[in-house]
């Protein structure tokens, strides 16, 4: 520690400050992003009809990478850095040192990427926009920042934590990867394609708990020795640009709107609403608090599209209320998890829009096709949740209003017994309250499929009208401004994680896999018989497998195109395809060993990952059950 002055505190303070600057620069993108998407909108149906702004959309992915690049040193240290701990967590001391320090270096290198694949491409890009007239490389300019601002989280994070040790061993493992790995000999001379030892990589870094986005970053760069003995003619500029790539569909620009739409609902109480609506309907069932859980999370999925979301959102607001009414801790976090993975097919579905933007699938039928597989799977949970409380479990009361007191404990309390079954004065002034709240569902789904508004600006106007509800209630200004905050360094992650697998994607086009993946499948499909079944056999078993180890999002971006046109080529309609896809991958994030939705409910309840994991196989049952029905059904 001699040789790094910088004590504990001072690193604390000194993460604090650029945590400070950089939300607020990450927010202040994001609102501006908003206020020009909304502007376009209004240009075009306020009083100048049939104006348009010429240049807005290009504008606006422009705002969408610089708030990208400002908020991802801050995805760091959010649920979504998507981090796999596992393994870590059962190691000695001595053995998370070793996985810490590893992680860093990659994170490290990750950062050295980005920061010297911005500036070589930089100096390579030429000439201006057509649309703006301004020049090309301003819109990759705050990626220089980026790489650097990225390296020093991790260096204050580490000094705050009082580890300099650790941080030096993880800057001298990052440099000779930079530096040592073009030169070194056996690396380059291994007989493997790129992408292979690129995945190689990746696992080890998911091994060591880096964040999966730096992880593929990294196995990317790591990977061009290779292709460089082998007569290829990767660069970090061109797998640079491969991410940036990903991340610039102006369909991706959906993804921050809908969570800031998700927040500030939160924000304005309406969520609140939800709740009682949803306890007014089927609280009075068996197992009355778990349906109502289940319930609001329906409700709930109309508005934020984001399953992270709407996981933190049910174990705030619901766990600490099932445990005092008598259902076991571990057993009362896997129902939230489970209820939660709606949100990644009802719509407005962040799963569904970046399935879209890698195949071109209309938005308009997912959403749709997405409804009908998300209220499906809500029926097979629902009768789970009615079987797991027959011997178990109590018929317990709902709860009527969010708590977000963390870290529950059991009660010795009896179990409260089944209220009395809601008044029809009581429905009714439940989904009178709760109207707004359903109103913003209706203007997405309305806007997109009537045609009058496309994905984003729907999505830009689900905020605004959220935004008018917290006007409305008054909501106080400090929680509006952390909402855009939070909404921002999420969407940032998110973005980095779908930009970071491009690059692999690239990777395996180049090395033929996705043609051999096709040929193997076509050849795998044909033993067990023609049509659409084998090929939808085959398709699920590899995406939940892929759901084990990886995040939806990355799987997505990684998977679909390869399997989609096996699935057209077999007859099959493409969008119930990819729905059926995503249910598929979405069950991963209730499986061991990623299970995101598993880690966020854990987090904010207290309550062991493991245990979780362990309490909720009746649902993981229901959801396969579902998965089944709904290749029946769409296939």
């Amino acid at each position: 520690m001699k040789n790094i002055p910088l004590s504990p505190p001072c690193a604390q303070a000194a993460l604090r400050a650029l945590h400070a600057v950089l939300g607020a620069a990450g927010a202040a993108a994001l609102l501006a992003l908003l206020a020009l998407v909304g502007a376009a909108v209004l240009l075009r149906y306020g009083p100048w009809l049939g104006l348009r702004w010429v240049g807005a959309d290009e504008l606006a992915v422009w705002l969408h990478l610089a708030m990208i690049a400002l908020a991802a040193p801050l995805a760091l240290g959010s649920s979504l850095s998507m981090r796999l701990d596992v393994l870590r967590q059962a190691l000695p001391p001595a053995g998370r040192a070793v996985c810490d320090a590893l992680a860093d270096a990659l994170t490290l290198l990750s950062a050295w990427v980005i920061a010297t694949g911005a500036w070589q491409l930089v100096q390579a890009l030429g000439g201006a926009s057509p649309a703006l007239g301004l020049p090309e490389w301003w819109r990759l300019a705050l990626f220089l920042p980026c790489g650097a601002l990225l390296a020093l989280h991790v260096a204050l994070l580490r000094l705050s934590e009082g580890r300099g040790r650790l941080l030096l061993a993880a800057a001298a493992l990052a440099g000779g990867m930079a530096w040592g790995a073009p030169g070194a000999g056996w690396w380059a001379a291994l007989p493997w394609p790129p992408s292979a030892a690129a995945a190689l990589v990746a696992a080890l870094g998911m091994a060591v708990a880096a964040p999966l986005p730096h992880a593929f970053l990294a196995a990317a760069w790591l990977s061009i020795p290779l292709s460089a003995a082998q007569g290829g003619a990767l660069s970090a500029p061109v797998l640079f640009n491969a991410a940036v790539h990903g991340m610039s569909p102006f369909l991706l620009l959906a993804i921050p709107f809908f969570l800031l739409a998700g927040a500030w609902l939160t924000a304005s109480g309406m969520a609140a609403r939800l709740v009682r609506l949803a306890a007014a309907l089927v609280g009075h069932w068996r197992a009355g608090l778990a349906q109502t859980t289940l319930l609001t999370s329906v409700f709930f999925s109309g508005a934020s599209g984001s399953s992270v979301a709407n996981a933190a959102f049910g174990a705030a607001t619901f766990q600490r209320e099932l445990v005092q009414h008598g259902y076991p801790p571990a057993r009362a976090g896997a129902l939230i998890a489970a209820a939660s993975v709606l949100d990644n097919l009802i719509p407005p579905s962040i799963a569904l829009l970046i399935l879209a933007s890698v195949t071109q699938l209309p938005v308009g039928r997912l959403f749709v096709t997405g409804a009908y597989a998300g209220l499906l799977m809500a029926l097979c949970l629902g009768l789970a949740f009615h079987w797991t409380a027959r011997r178990a479990e109590p018929r317990a009361a709902p709860a009527l209003t969010p708590n977000p007191t963390q870290n529950p404990t059991p009660t010795n309390a009896p179990p409260a017994a089944r209220p009395a079954r809601a008044s029809a004065a009581q429905r009714r002034a439940a989904a009178v309250g709760a109207l707004p709240a359903l109103g913003l569902a209706v203007i997405v789904l309305l806007g997109i499929r009537l045609g009058l508004v496309t994905t984003t600006e729907a999505a830009a106007l689900a905020a605004l009208y959220t935004l008018g509800l917290n006007l409305w209630q008054r909501s106080g200004a400090r929680a509006l401004w952390q909402a855009v905050r939070h909404s921002a360094t999420e969407a940032a992650a998110i973005a980095l994680l779908i930009g970071s697998a491009a690059p692999l994607a690239f990777l395996l086009a180049l090395d033929g896999i996705p043609a051999a993946v096709a040929q193997w499948s076509s050849q795998w499909a044909s033993s067990l018989g023609a049509g659409v079944a084998p090929v939808a056999l085959m398709a699920c078993l590899l995406l939940l497998a892929a759901g084990l180890v990886l995040d939806i999002g990355a799987a997505i971006v990684l998977l679909a195109p390869l399997l989609l046109p096996l699935a057209v080529q077999a007859g099959a309609d493409p969008v119930a395809f990819g729905v059926v896809m995503v249910v598929a991958l979405m069950i991963g994030g209730l499986t061991p060993p990623v299970g995101l939705l598993v880690f966020v409910v854990a987090g904010v309840s207290g309550v062991p990952a493991r245990q979780v994991f362990a309490a909720g196989w009746p649902y993981l049952l229901a959801l396969l059950a579902a998965l089944a029905l709904l290749c029946a059904t769409l296939l």
